[in-house]
């Protein structure tokens, strides 16, 4: 009887055993259907009344208990790929490491995903523990144990209106808490990426991280090295772009997961005039994501990564070379290594490039310059780029205030705002493209 009775109470301690769970009625958990979308109301409902058990799951059950609107949802089936599509006119399956389906309601995207199996000996991975394909299905309880987090391991019924919560998330949730299912160590080796989601959702959420899953985070940091670029890149952008970016990068530094995200991020964030910088920017994301406005990924990185340019640009100018094509050096060397880590794609690097290479001519306020910069695409993400370095102590502010100014006068007064060029003569230029001299003038980046 002793035996039974030690054997029930550590089987309980353990996050990942199967055992019955929690069924929270709606006076506890204080989700209405009402504020589930409707779409995931009916995917739900069509796969239920085709005789198959069907949740709203993960994010969007967390933050509408937390009360945040969530921004997409998904759902969790014991319907098979094949059997979801059937039951919908607008739905494709996709994925390779696990097969999911894409319902397509209304103006919504719904992903539904079959329950998961647990892993075991035969789920394959790599040298380091991480999984690498497991496109085994399974029961609710094994589906529930295999996500990385309590809060993100419950199941709303939009027709009963019940949380089924097997691990204890809805308490964790309430009490501020994020915990891991299962031993952190092992989750971590499965998925790295799981560290850096720790604390995404910690500064959104205003959770404190449990001890058990903090501790080993430093010491396991090197395995996101193993991630593939094009995930790291996702989860970064879902990190700088969550509303919470300033909090995110402080919990970063305190755990040791801000090296090697950003090339020299860290060295940039010791640096006062850096920090000043970078943190101005995330600070202008969040406000800006906070209010529904729209934000610029390019822009984003090209304030993270600009004194890394920097620094570079003026050590080449230091070494003689010619200020505008050291630029264009310092940008790609920049880049070239960023990419190492971080799968940038091809238009947000072209983004990046036109607001870096903008700055030089923000300088240039005689003759026609200022003109023709007005009337470039990129011209307004250029000039807030100069506020930011302005206000960050990196150029005088009165740059930033006469450009302004500037586009924001009427013609006559735009006449009178320019700078007398001191330039000396200029020699005349020929009317004839054809022989125009090479190199001549400043390129017009931006254009392309």
């Amino acid at each position: 009887m002793i035996r039974k009775f030690l054997h029930r109470v550590f089987r309980r301690g353990d996050p990942s055993s199967s055992h019955a769970p929690a069924v929270i009625p709606l006076a506890r958990h204080g989700v209405s259907r009402q504020r589930v979308s409707a779409g995931a109301r009916r995917t739900c409902e069509v796969l239920q009344q085709a005789g198959h058990k069907a949740y709203v799951v993960g994010g969007a059950v967390r933050d509408l208990i937390a009360g945040i609107e969530p921004k997409d949802y998904d759902v969790a089936t014991d319907a098979t790929p094949e059997q979801v599509r059937a039951l919908f006119r607008r739905a494709r399956i996709i994925g390779r490491r696990f097969q999911i389906v894409h319902v397509m309601q209304g103006g919504e995207t719904l992903e539904v995903s079959t329950f998961r199996a647990a892993h075991n000996e035969s789920t394959l991975k790599d040298e380091h523990g991480r999984v690498l394909r497991d496109n085994v299905f399974g029961s609710i309880a094994e589906d529930a144990a295999r996500r990385d987090f309590t809060v993100n391991a419950l199941y709303y019924d939009p027709t009963s209106e019940t949380v089924i919560d097997y691990h204890h998330g809805v308490a964790d949730l309430k009490q501020k808490t994020l915990r891991m299912i299962g031993e952190p160590r092992a989750r971590y080796r499965e998925d790295p990426v799981r560290m850096l989601r720790a604390i995404r959702l910690s500064a959104k959420l205003g959770l404190v991280l449990d001890p058990a899953l903090r501790a080993p985070i430093r010491e396991m940091a090197a395995l996101m090295e193993n991630v593939p670029a094009a995930r790291m890149f996702d989860e970064m952008m879902k990190l700088l772009f969550s509303g919470h970016a300033v909090e995110c990068v402080k919990r970063l530094r305190e755990d040791g997961l801000h090296h090697g995200l950003l090339p020299l991020l860290d060295v940039i964030l010791e640096q006062p005039l850096g920090e000043r910088f970078v943190m101005l920017a995330l600070a202008s994301t969040d406000a800006r994501v906070s209010a529904g406005k729209s934000v610029s990924p390019g822009y984003l990185f090209a304030t993270l990564l600009w004194h890394e340019v920097l620094a570079n640009w003026e050590a080449r100018k230091a070494r003689g070379e010619t200020s505008i094509p050291a630029l264009y050096e310092a940008m790609d060397e920049v880049l070239e290594v960023q990419s190492e880590k971080l799968a940038i794609t091809r238009r947000i690097v072209g983004d990046i490039k036109d607001v870096w290479s903008l700055q030089p001519r923000f300088e240039k306020r005689a003759g026609k310059t200022p003109y023709r910069l007005l009337e470039q695409p990129r011209f307004r993400a250029g000039y807030d780029f100069l506020e930011l370095r302005a206000e960050s102590g990196e150029i005088p502010a009165e740059m930033a205030d006469w450009w302004r100014d500037f586009q924001n006068a009427d013609p006559d007064e735009r006449e009178s705002m320019l700078v007398p060029d001191t330039g000396g003569p200029k020699k005349r230029r020929r009317r004839s493209r054809a022989k125009k001299t090479p190199g001549e003038g400043v390129p017009d980046i931006a254009e392309g």
